[in-house]
Order: structure tokens, then sequence, then C-alpha cells
């Protein structure tokens, strides 16, 4: 249960960056600069913490025991799943882009064959209300949205969707529990540092330096979802790894996303409440996760514990 209110509450701040970008786009911000600034910016917090918690050679250990695993499951867990959401924001609003990134659900339980376990059929099939929760409550949003709108602004996160599970549990796969969520999130995102700053030297050359608006928002996504909620939601998995049923539930979770982007949107971005269809659909989603725990099978403690 501790890890579902762990992925519940990462969730709440992964939803600031769907909102944040979406500002930035809005404001004339560059997505290039929206991807690079949040990594370039969580590397100082992270090596304070870890080094504040002593877990900094450990992990230098692990990242040279490893060093090209380390860069190619960084790229596809970090860069192939924040680039193309901050390229999406150009063309979708952030309540879109939340709803389609919940296809990471069912990506999370149709990986599992590539870690030697059997689909959680179960779970998928909760997964799928979920998802039908989601359609629903966008639906009307949605038929307002042309087709190149749909396509830049769908097919990234459909690709993000199933890259960042998966650099997630290789990552824990490659370390077996020998480094921490804090030591993991720093050690990725300074083996994808490369392609960070490719991107910022791109943005540099064809935007110019980036605004000082920009800046403080890139600033407070790298600290509310980059360090925040990527911690939280690795401690999450951390604690359901080894049950793929389990790990479908934590994964579940990012469904509050969705509802928690509209509720900011509406907010801070003057976005108009959504009609009783979005309601229902929210509602479903709700449903669907509680059900998701349900089926689940065993506690994650219980499992821990064996």
């Amino acid at each position: 249960m501790r890890a579902i209110m762990l992925g519940v509450v990462a969730s709440l701040f992964f939803a600031t960056t769907f909102v944040l970008n979406r500002a930035m786009e809005l404001s004339g911000g560059s997505w290039l600069y929206s991807a690079s600034l949040r990594y370039l910016f969580m590397i100082p917090f992270l090596l304070l913490i870890v080094g504040l918690r002593g877990r900094l050679r450990p992990l230098w250990v692990e990242m040279r025991a490893h060093p090209w695993q380390w860069v190619v499951w960084s790229f596809i867990g970090f860069v192939l799943f924040y680039a193309p959401l901050c390229f999406a924001a150009i063309y979708s609003p952030g309540w879109l882009i939340a709803g389609t990134w919940q296809v990471t659900i069912i990506a999370g339980s149709l990986l599992v064959p590539l870690f030697g376990q059997k689909i959680p059929y179960k779970g998928l099939l909760m997964s799928l209300l979920i998802l039908a929760g989601v359609a629903l409550m966008q639906m009307h949003e949605a038929s307002s949205v042309g087709v190149k709108e749909l396509m830049f602004g769908i097919v990234p996160i459909v690709v993000a969707a199933f890259a960042y599970p998966l650099g997630n549990r290789k990552m824990m796969a490659l370390t077996q529990g020998r480094i921490d969520a804090y030591q993991r999130v720093l050690g990725m995102t300074i083996a994808s540092l490369p392609f960070w700053l490719l991107l910022g030297i791109w943005a540099m050359v064809t935007e110019g330096p980036p605004s000082s608006s920009q800046t403080v928002q890139s600033l407070l996504v790298a600290l509310a979802s980059g360090i925040v909620a990527t911690v939280l939601f690795f401690q999450a998995t951390d604690m359901a790894k080894g049950n793929a049923q389990q790990l479908a539930v934590v994964e579940a979770t990012q469904a509050g996303e969705v509802v928690f982007a509209v509720i900011l949107e509406v907010l801070f971005l003057s976005v108009a409440l959504p009609g009783v269809w979005s309601s229902v659909g929210m509602l479903l989603v709700i449903v669907g996760m509680v059900l998701h725990s349900y089926v689940s099978g065993t506690p994650v403690s219980k499992k821990r514990s064996v």
C-alpha cells in the first residue's frame, strides 16, 4: 500500500511537467530548452543529496562496472522519455499529453516478457478500464484538435510511454538493489548528460539563450518532477520489483496525472472546467486504479518480506 501511495504522490508532481511545459511553449520557449535544462538543473541537487548520504562512491563503482549499459538504458529511460514529452507540448495542451501518457500503464504490463515474466492479464484488464476512463475524459476536447496536432502530439508520447518503464526496469535489473533511488536517478542523469548537452547546444545555436521565465520554470520542473516525483516513483517501483503484478499497480498510479493535470491547468492556465463526460472519465480512472490494486494479489510489504 505504501508503494501505491508513493506512486500517487509522484503522479501529482509529475503532472506539473505537463502544465509547465505547456506554459513554456505558450510563452514562446523552445522545447529543446524545456528538455535539456530540466536535467542539467537536476545534477547539482542530486549530487548534493547523494553526497550528503555518503552514497557517491558505490554509484561510481556501479557505473564503471557497466558503463555502456548505463548510457543505453539512461538514454531510453530519460532522453526518449522526456524529449518527446517536451516536443509534444508544441502541438498539444497539457491535458491531452497527460491523457495520452497513460499508454504507459499498458506498456508496463506488456514489457514484462522481456524480463522473463508472464504478462499480468488481470491487471492488464484493469489498465484497459483506466484507459477507457482517460479516453472518455478526453473525448470532447480531442474532437477540437486537428490531425497534425494528434500525430505530432500523440506519437511522441507513445514512444515515451514505452521508453520510460523499459529504461527504469532495465536499470533495476542491472543494479539488483545495490543502489537506492537517489543514486539511480543521479547515475541515469549523468549517463544521459551528453545528450542533454547536445540538445542545449542545438537550442543555443537555433534559438539563442533561454528567457528568464523559461529558465525559472525549467528549474521548477527539475525540482518537482525531475527530483521529487522521479525519486518517489523509483522508490515505489523498488518496493514492487520482482512482482510483475505489483509493479503494474505502481505504474498504474500514474493515471492520477490526468486528474492532477486538469486541476493544475484550471488553476494556473485558466483552462475551462471539464464537462460531465470528462468527470465520468476521471471517476473511471480512479475506480480502475482501485480495482487494479485489488486484483494485484499479495501486498508489496509481504512480497518483500519473503
